[in-house]
């Protein structure tokens, strides 16, 4: 454990910090999944309406540093490219 107060602090914040990005990823992760469930089942109009969800959380999780722009982008792009394939 940190002796000093500075530490301290940060070492609490970081705790709290952590939490919130866990829960931000598994927001963005289930975003992600329903765009897969309704490529899998073949719904196209059903995956364009969860991809456009899927496409404003993984731009918002980019720009709060949550995840890489280059994996937002990445994971739009390939999610895109299957349902254009349907």
């Amino acid at each position: 454990m940190a002796n000093i107060k500075s530490a301290i602090k940060r070492a609490r914040q970081n705790v709290k910090r952590n939490a919130l990005k866990s829960s931000q990823r598994a927001s963005t992760r289930t975003a992600v999944k329903a765009v897969d469930n309704a490529i899998e089942a073949k719904d196209k109009n059903l995956a364009k309406e969860a991809f456009n969800k899927a496409e404003k959380t993984l731009d918002s999780m980019a720009s709060k540093k949550i995840i890489t722009k280059n994996k937002a982008s990445r994971t739009k792009s390939r999610l895109n490219k299957r349902i254009k394939a349907l």
